[in-house]
């Protein structure tokens, strides 16, 4: 069963790269309390998420700061080093969360992962392409692409757009 809005995240555990390694971070930690812009992606460093997806959140981070936004973050069902490199090769370091969904746990247990096996280019298990704004842990908007190279709903600009006094 997919995630929908009005529903709380699960909780499953991250890796995130702290001052000294990898460290594990519950759902609670990181949504508990906070308004949340969480973006996901099916690999770091594939063309659309490094070219696009990443960068629109990066160049969009004071907007969202501005409008209420405690926190953005970024999953993937990449290791946490990757992760971690990831963000100091966008500028998302210190911006934006990063987020690794080791196995797939979180994008399973909200029903966006997607077997990209077939895709012919080693991918396998990852998570949607997607965007969601998040309350205090309860899911308030989410788009999710019906493509992985697509990435419009699940935007910076559009998730900045969504963002009004009631959020």
């Amino acid at each position: 069963m997919t995630i929908k809005v009005g529903d709380r995240l699960p909780d499953v555990t991250f890796a995130t790269m702290g001052a000294n390694g990898p460290e594990k971070r519950k759902t609670a930690d990181i949504f508990a309390g906070k308004k949340v812009a969480l973006f996901a992606v099916p690999g770091a460093y594939t063309p659309t998420c490094h070219k696009s997806h990443m960068p629109g959140f990066v160049d969009r981070a004071g907007e969202l700061a501005a409008k209420g936004i405690d926190t953005i973050a970024c999953t993937a069902v990449n290791d946490v080093f990757v992760m971690d490199a990831w963000a100091k090769d966008t500028g998302a370091s210190g911006k934006i969360a990063m987020l690794s969904d080791e196995g797939g746990a979180f994008a399973k247990a909200t029903g966006l992962d997607i077997d990209l096996t077939g895709a012919g280019i080693g991918l396998g298990l990852r998570s949607k392409r997607y965007a969601m704004l998040v309350d205090d842990g309860v899911v308030k908007v989410l788009n999710v692409e019906d493509a992985p190279p697509r990435h419009g709903v699940s935007s910076a600009e559009t998730i900045c757009s969504l963002i009004d006094s009631s959020f």
